[in-house]
C-alpha cells in the first residue's frame, strides 16, 4: 500500500515538474532583449531624454517581458554610417541614425533637409512621419521596421574666428556638413564642405581640419563645441537654414519574430506621436546649448531678414538640382517637395 502511494506521489511530482518546465520555457520564450546602438555618448540629450525614456516605457508596458539594452558611442563596433546596415542585417536589433549618413540611399528623406524648409522640429517631425507613411515606408525603408522619424531644431553655424556674418563670409570656409543635401548647400554658398559624422567634429575642429560646423545648438554641449569655436550664427525668420533627419530603425525579422502582444507594445510606443515628441525634445535642448556659448562670451550673430533673403535666393539652385535628381530617379521631386511643404505648414502652430 505504501509502495503504491509512493509511486503515485512520484508520478504526480513528475507531471507537476513537467508542467512547470513547459510553463517556464514558454515564459522564457516570450522574454526579449533588444540591443539599441547609436553614435552619441549616453549622457548626450538624445540618448538621455529620448531613447532611454522610450526604452523604459517599452519595458514597463511589456510587463518586463521586453528589455532594451542601450549602447552609445558606437560601443558595439563599426562607424556611424554603418548603423543602418547593422539594423538591416541583424547585427543589432535597433539603431538611431541619420539616413543621410548613406548618401543617395534614402532619397525621399532628403526633401526635409532642403534649405529653408523646416519651421520647428515638432511640426517638421509630424510632417516627416506622415510622408514616411505615404511615400517612404514601402520604398526607401522596405527592409527595415521604422519606429520613429524626426528632425532636430534649426541648424546653425559654429565657426572659429569672426565666423559667418554675411553670405560672402562663406567663401573658402571648410565647414563640416552631415549629409549630401546639406553639403550641397554649403558648396553652393561658396564653402568647402567636409562630410563628417557628429562624433568626429571635436577632433576635426581642434586639429584645424575644419573651420567650423553646422549642427543644432542641442548637440553642442555634449561635443563641447563652444570651447572650440568663437562665433555662432543664427537665422531670423520663420524658416531655418536647414535641418537633418533621423530614424529609429529596427531589424524587420526581429520585430516579426515577436509575439503579437509584444509587437503591439512596440507599435504603441512608435509612430507619429513618438516622432513629434522626439523632435520637440531635441529642439527644447537647443536653449541650454546656446546658454553655454553665451556664458562663455562667444559671439552670437543673428542674420536679419534682409540678409536671410539673400541666402534664400542663393540656395534656390540646391532645391532645383535636388528636384531634377529625384526626377531622374523616377521620383516626382516637385510633388514631393510641395507635399512636404504643405505638411509642415499644416502642423506649424
Amino acid at each position: 500500500m505504501k509502495k503504491r502511494t509512493l509511486l503515485k506521489s512520484l508520478a504526480a511530482a513528475a507531471c507537476l515538474a513537467a508542467g512547470l518546465g513547459a510553463g517556464t520555457a514558454q515564459s522564457l520564450a516570450q522574454e526579449v532583449t533588444l540591443r539599441l546602438h547609436q553614435f552619441l555618448p549616453p549622457q548626450a540629450n538624445v540618448p538621455a531624454y529620448i531613447l532611454k525614456p522610450w526604452a523604459e516605457k517599452v519595458e514597463k508596458d511589456s510587463g518586463g517581458r521586453i528589455k532594451v539594452d542601450l549602447f552609445g558611442a558606437m560601443s558595439l563596433g563599426g562607424t556611424p554610417p554603418q548603423l543602418i546596415d547593422q539594423a538591416r542585417d541583424g547585427v543589432v536589433d535597433i539603431v538611431w541614425t541619420l539616413p543621410g549618413y548613406s548618401p543617395g540611399r534614402f532619397p525621399r528623406t532628403e526633401v526635409f533637409e532642403l534649405p529653408f524648409m523646416m519651421t520647428n522640429a515638432e511640426a517638421g517631425s509630424r510632417a516627416y512621419w506622415e510622408l514616411f507613411e505615404s511615400d517612404m515606408k514601402d520604398n526607401d525603408f522596405k527592409d527595415l521596421k521604422i519606429l520613429g522619424a524626426w528632425m532636430h531644431g534649426p541648424g546653425q553655424f559654429h565657426v572659429k574666428g569672426d565666423g559667418i556674418t554675411k553670405l560672402e563670409d562663406m567663401q573658402g570656409k571648410k565647414l563640416r556638413g552631415p549629409t549630401r543635401v546639406i553639403n550641397s548647400l554649403l558648396s553652393e554658398m561658396g564653402a568647402t564642405p567636409v562630410g563628417l559624422p557628429v562624433p568626429a567634429i571635436p577632433e576635426a575642429l581642434s586639429k584645424g581640419v575644419i573651420d567650423g560646423t553646422v549642427i543644432p545648438w542641442e548637440v553642442t554641449s555634449a561635443l563641447k563645441v563652444a570651447e572650440l569655436v568663437d562665433t555662432h550664427t543664427e537665422f531670423s525668420g520663420d524658416r531655418a537654414l536647414y535641418t537633418a533627419v533621423f530614424v529609429l530603425a529596427m531589424n524587420k525579422a526581429k520585430f516579426d519574430s515577436l509575439p503579437d502582444d509584444l509587437k503591439k507594445v512596440i507599435d504603441d510606443n512608435s509612430g507619429l506621436e513618438f516622432s513629434a515628441f522626439a523632435g520637440k525634445t531635441m529642439q527644447e535642448y537647443d536653449a541650454p546649448g546656446r546658454k553655454i556659448a553665451a556664458d562663455r562670451g562667444n559671439k552670437i550673430v543673428v542674420l536679419d531678414e534682409a540678409e536671410v533673403a539673400r541666402w534664400k535666393e542663393a540656395s534656390q539652385p540646391v532645391i532645383d538640382n535636388w528636384i531634377a535628381e529625384m526626377d531622374a530617379k523616377g521620383i516626382d521631386g516637385s510633388d514631393l517637395y510641395e507635399r512636404a511643404q504643405a505638411l509642415i505648414a499644416k502642423h506649424t502652430k
